[in-house]
């Protein structure tokens, strides 16, 4: 088994050389994809379906330390979210988005909100 030493000198060793972001941005990036939430195309009969998916990820590492206290790490994560899906037959192309019911009772609640700010600072002048 490794020390914890020398664990840490291979991640920096690995950091210096660029190898760590770089297998980071690998692992993550193959993870977040829109296939992660809705898998491969599906075709049926004339009409093939497309998943349509937003990926957002990031990444980081770093070293530093004074003298005798040093360190080395790095990680990261990303977010697949689905926005639809394409559908696609002989006559053309159409988008079908995916609507997400609580993010309209929130843009529902937060327009009455700003409507009861309004109408009470309009109310008091």
């Amino acid at each position: 088994m490794a020390s914890v030493g020398d664990v840490k000198a291979e991640v920096r060793a690995r950091m210096e050389a660029g190898e760590l972001v770089e297998r980071l941005a690998d692992r993550i990036g193959a993870s977040v994809q829109a296939s992660a939430v809705f898998g491969q195309p599906v075709e049926r009969g004339d009409i093939t379906v497309i998943p349509v998916a937003r990926t957002t990820w990031g990444f980081g590492g770093g070293s530093g330390g004074e003298a005798g206290k040093e360190g080395a790490g790095g990680g990261g994560g990303g977010f697949v979210s689905p926005l639809g899906y394409i559908e696609v037959r002989d006559s053309g192309a159409e988008f079908k988005p995916i609507r997400d019911p609580r993010l309209l009772a929130a843009t529902v609640a937060a327009a009455m909100v700003a409507a009861s700010l309004v109408a009470g600072a309009v109310a008091r002048r």
